[in-house]
């Protein structure tokens, strides 16, 4: 739609672009544990040099006998009547979810959950267990070769059976909770979302035409060949070793002494991490960000100031740790293989190596009596916290800082005791016992994060700085270049460029993804340059970047690098074809590179196993729109409004298709709907902007004026603006505006035309 106007060689249109739902989004999908030598396929463990656990017994009984009831070798079990007589009591009343109960019969020679409900009764076999550290989770076969987790699980501390669903539902300060999603649904598939954390050299055997799984694995639980390798070769060698000799290749990975700090991290990361797995398969001893990418605090499972409040599998707290970032603390610092903590008789002695000073007057250092809970350096600095039944210590080992559950509502160590007490108590108190305000960066950067949550810019300059601060926390850098996406704002682009070069491949990627967003020659190159990077999770998402770019403009080692990482970027996509990501992941490439009918059918496929994915139906929409199918578009659109009536994007392209059909009040509508959804989506302000112009001309100048506010280094909305005042009469008021639009854009010409006319004119200033 263009608006006509008496203006000599202005026109003013609607804004042409559409709002996608994030195209080139990496989706948060914890992956499990791949199979560190690869996928096994139709191939039988032995076939790959897999020997059972129960192999490693003749050599090794006395690691054996530790591992064996550890909660690593018993991360999954058979169901029996024995395991039921021992570890479960009877459910005695049905768990009731809407209008249907759920009841576990656990009698002698019994395993199942009865459903009983408006359709009548039917039972689900209870065939395997997980867990049992703090919960027992239950699986039964389902159709297509499906495991899923039954609705009922079992508390091991209470002894008592709660809703599996509802127990793992966010809640947010001051907001409704999220509605617990249906113990059917993919997120209680083991298959799928569980993937092998819980068993060892697992393979999906996943097929995409039937969605059907032929899932294998060798053992239940993670056995001893998961961190070591396959064993066949190790006990031939031996076998053939000399009586009394050791051979000097053992040919397996042996971990702990033999591996880098990183190295053994990463290991244990590989199922204890947020994170979206890059690769089908983690090889022990590569680099986690070859392999992984991992959450960071634009996700809202945590508290502004990096505590934990929904389930994010612990390395994300653990790389905040500044333990840890003195390179010498690994896992197995604390842990066994097996998992158990080190130090459970005298847990102070895991912290004695570095801070002994501390350790030996450690009543002094907590200001609790010496041999008390509170004297212990954990319970200041790794407090529990509690999810979906499941305590969790803190693995950033930061002070308690109560200042923050003032600001944030995060969990503070202190208040975790002292229940009698509120936070304003621990924060007078802690600031009497420490001079020095400790807090003060901790409140500094949670307040950033919580800023760009908001997209309360104003803090824009802050958040800029923070990125190459000294001190900076390389989670927090990457939380926040990853939440700038959102600004649209010209400042972003030249702060960004020195952190492509940061240290950290995390915060690298979290540039790279972003300046995705803002192709310019300098941004193009400075991508091309990531392509090429040592770490895969950046040459991914430099090529997630640059997947529209025209190749045609490329040459030499510049073309080669890119093709390059744009089939590990593939790769990535197709890593895991029975994640609805992974199709609408697959869509967003196709729409990048204008394949859209094929980008409809990658949709289609996300929405088949995701009915409710809003971001595949508004990215859909885009698909249906370029193709020239309104009507499908439109349908699209109006199905994502209805799953996600909050959805600012989905009302804003309904809105432009509407404009698109000449529906004006139909488009006004949208935008408005969209402008209420999302109150800084600026394009949003701007058509209505230009929709309102012919009739409504004051109401249309609030809108450009809100737009210009909302993306002030837009220079077409602050012309647009000067446009519409000087229309109106208000010359003045229009100069002032492209005075300070130019001063910005000096080169901008049709400001400098505008104004000369103004300038020129009768009604001038």
């Amino acid at each position: 739609m263009a608006i006509k106007n008496p203006i000599k060689g202005f026109r003013i249109s609607l804004v042409l672009a559409l709002v996608g739902s994030a195209l080139g989004l990496f989706l948060w999908v914890h992956p499990g544990f791949s199979s560190p030598f690869g996928s096994i396929g139709k191939t039988s463990p032995k076939q790959q040099g897999f020997t059972g656990s129960g192999s490693c017994r003749e050599c090794h009984e006395k690691f054996y006998q530790l591992w064996a009831p550890s909660h690593h070798g018993l991360a999954m079990q058979p169901y029996t009547a024995e395991f039921a007589r021992k570890e479960l009591l009877p459910q005695t009343e049905p768990i009731v979810v809407g209008k249907v109960g759920y009841r576990a019969v656990i009698d002698p020679g019994k395993g199942y959950v009865l459903e009983q409900g408006p359709k009548g009764k039917r039972t689900y076999k209870i065939a395997h267990v997980l867990g049992g550290k703090n919960v027992y989770y239950f699986l039964t076969p389902l159709d297509r070769g499906r495991l899923q987790t039954l609705p009922v699980a079992y508390d091991v501390r209470k002894k008592e059976w709660f809703d599996t669903a509802a127990s793992g539902v966010r809640h947010f300060p001051g907001r409704q909770p999220d509605a617990p999603v249906n113990w059917k649904d993919w997120q209680y598939t083991f298959n799928t979302a569980c993937y092998s954390c819980h068993v060892s050299q697992l393979s999906t055997n996943y097929h995409l035409k039937s969605d059907t799984y032929r899932t294998t694995w060798a053992e239940p639980g993670i056995n001893c060949e998961t961190c070591h390798g396959p064993a066949d070769e190790h006990i031939r060698v031996c076998r053939e070793a000399p009586k009394g000799t050791v051979p000097k290749d053992l040919k397996m990975i042996r971990g702990g002494s033999s591996f880098t700090v990183d190295q053994n991290n990463a290991a244990c990361s590989s199922c204890h991490a947020k994170s979206t797995p890059l690769t089908k398969t983690y090889v022990l001893g590569e680099r986690f960000f070859d392999h992984y990418d991992l959450a960071t605090l634009e996700n809202p499972d945590y508290y502004p100031d990096g505590r934990d409040l929904g389930e994010n599998y612990t390395y994300t707290s653990w790389i905040m740790s500044p333990c840890v970032k003195s390179g010498k603390l690994s896992c197995l610092h604390c842990h066994t293989s097996s998992g158990r903590f080190r130090q459970k008789k005298e847990p102070n002695t895991a912290c004695l190596p570095c801070h002994q000073a501390r350790v030996e007057k450690a009543a002094e250092h907590s200001h609790h009596p010496e041999g008390s809970p509170g004297s212990r350096c954990i319970a200041c600095h790794m407090p529990l916290t509690e999810f979906a039944r499941m305590p969790r210590s803190d693995h950033s080992m930061l002070p308690p800082a109560p200042a923050a559950t003032l600001a944030y509502q995060s969990p503070n160590a202190c208040n975790g005791c002292h229940q009698d007490q509120d936070a304003a108590w621990a924060d007078r108190t802690v600031r009497q016992w420490r001079p020095r305000d400790y807090q003060k960066p901790i409140l500094l950067r949670a307040g950033l994060v919580e800023a760009a949550r908001k997209r309360d810019w104003r803090r824009l300059p802050e958040m800029l700085s923070y990125l190459t601060a000294p001190d900076r926390d390389e989670v927090f850098a990457a939380s926040l270049v990853r939440l700038l996406a959102m600004t649209g704002d010209a400042r972003v682009v030249p702060a960004l460029l020195p952190a492509v070069q940061d240290p950290s491949p995390l915060v690298r990627s979290a540039a790279v993804e972003t300046l995705g967003l803002n192709l310019t020659p300098r941004t193009v190159l400075v991508l091309l340059a990531a392509a090429g990077d040592e770490i895969r999770l950046v040459r991914v998402k430099a090529a997630a970047a640059l997947v529209g770019y025209p190749r045609e403009r490329l040459q030499g080692e510049e073309a080669k690098r890119l093709e390059k990482a744009n089939g590990e970027y593939l790769a990535f996509i197709q890593a895991r074809p029975d994640q609805w990501t992974a199709h609408y992941n697959m869509g967003n490439y196709y729409l990048n590179t204008g394949q859209f009918k094929p980008a409809i059918a990658s949709y289609q496929t996300a929405l088949q196993k995701e009915p409710q994915a809003v971001l595949a139906l508004v990215n859909s929409s885009l698909a249906y729109s370029r193709t020239g199918d309104n009507r499908q578009a439109e349908e699209a659109l109006r199905k994502a409004i209805k799953i996600a009536p909050e959805s600012g994007a989905a009302h804003f392209n309904l809105g432009l298709l509407k404009a698109e059909q000449k529906n004006y009040k139909q488009a006004e509508r949208s935008l408005r709907a969209a402008l209420k959804a999302d109150p800084q989506l600026a394009p949003a302000a701007y058509n209505l902007c230009v929709l309102l112009s012919a009739d409504r001309p004051m109401e249309a100048i609030d809108f450009c004026r809100k737009a210009s506010e909302l993306r002030p280094d837009d220079p077409r909305y602050s012309f647009t603006l000067a446009f519409y005042l000087y229309k109106k009469g208000e010359g003045r008021q229009a100069v002032k505006v492209l005075d300070a639009l130019l001063e910005k854009h000096p080169d901008y010409r049709d400001a400098q035309m505008l104004k000369r006319e103004i300038s020129g004119s009768k009604t001038g200033p």
